[in-house]
């Protein structure tokens, strides 16, 4: 399953973003084989709508859940739509993250 954890940095040593949509990184992890791949956010100087366009970035991945601090309202949507499993209040780092979920 691939997961999409909102990241500060770019390994899985790194910590979660507390933030969704401005989130500087997104680290995906495939959960079967701790393989990732880093995207670095396109969408987090947007003056609005960075949320959403980041929920249809996480669709276009494949991505089936979303690990992150905190989700907007927009994003949420965005996110549920796609049929986007969505766990917030999410901390420590990506690794942990991983593997409580």
């Amino acid at each position: 399953m691939k997961i999409a954890v909102s990241s500060q940095g770019r390994n899985l040593d790194s910590q979660v973003d507390p933030r969704f949509g401005r989130a500087q990184y997104y680290v995906i992890v495939d959960s079967e084989t701790l393989e990732f791949e880093v995207i670095e956010n396109p969408n987090i100087g947007a003056s609005s709508g960075a949320g959403i366009q980041s929920g249809q970035m996480m669709a276009e991945k494949g991505v089936k859940a979303v690990l992150t601090g905190n989700v907007g309202p927009n994003a949420f949507q965005t996110l549920s739509a796609s049929g986007i499993q969505i766990v917030t209040g999410v901390s420590g780092t990506i690794k942990e993250a991983i593997q409580k979920f």
